[in-house]
């Protein structure tokens, strides 16, 4: 994957995507945006916002900042919006903005696809302020399972879909030296999909 063929595929999906995920993720997304437990007033970044269906979850008052590096997805995403939503079309793994920004980041169904979900993770992590927490909802290779012949093969094909299958979020988090994991289960497909709260601590 890389970021042209990803727009590409972002193009044909704008139109479809509130279809084929709305459902099913549903319950996840609103599970995921309640244990971010925002608070009016609070800045919250959305990297990755995609056609928007975590915004009308967003509780009233949280000044939210949702990019995507897909304009057609983002158009999709202001026919969700609340007035306190600001769009920009951005890349996840470089964001414009600078160190310890926001109360909060929601990063939902966006590290499995992004061509490196590492590098999408620490910049989540920088924008953070220490003390705010971080809310992932994505589908991972469980750590305990390593991938097989089939499984590559498999993933090899998934991922002209625009998505990977088999990154462990194990290997991505190792970057965030200072992060605390407080929360991390099973969200859909027994395990497959997990919700994983991070919160960033305050230096001493």
């Amino acid at each position: 994957m890389n970021n042209r063929d990803n727009l590409q595929l972002y193009r044909l999906y704008a139109p479809l995507y509130d279809r084929l995920m709305r459902f099913w993720t549903a319950n996840s997304r609103r599970k995921a945006i309640a244990l971010l437990d925002l608070k009016p007033g609070e800045q919250l970044l959305i990297p990755g916002v995609g056609t928007g269906l975590d915004l009308p979850v967003i509780p009233a008052g949280v000044c939210t900042t949702a990019v995507d590096l897909s304009s057609a997805m983002l158009q999709q995403a202001q026919g969700k919006c609340q007035e306190t939503v600001g769009f920009g079309v951005m890349d996840g793994q470089v964001l414009a903005f600078p160190d310890d920004q926001f109360d909060a980041v929601l990063l939902n169904l966006i590290l499995s696809v992004v061509p490196d979900g590492q590098r999408a993770l620490e910049e989540a992590w920088r924008v953070l302020r220490p003390g705010g927490r971080m809310v992932v909802f994505d589908k991972f290779l469980p750590d305990h399972e390593r991938s097989t012949a089939f499984r590559n093969l498999l993933g090899s094909l998934i991922r002209r879909l625009g998505t990977d299958p088999n990154r462990h979020f194990s290997d991505m988090v190792r970057a965030l030296p200072d992060g605390v994991i407080v929360k991390d289960e099973p969200a859909l497909l027994r395990g497959q999909y997990r919700i994983i709260v991070l919160h960033k601590p305050v230096p001493d």
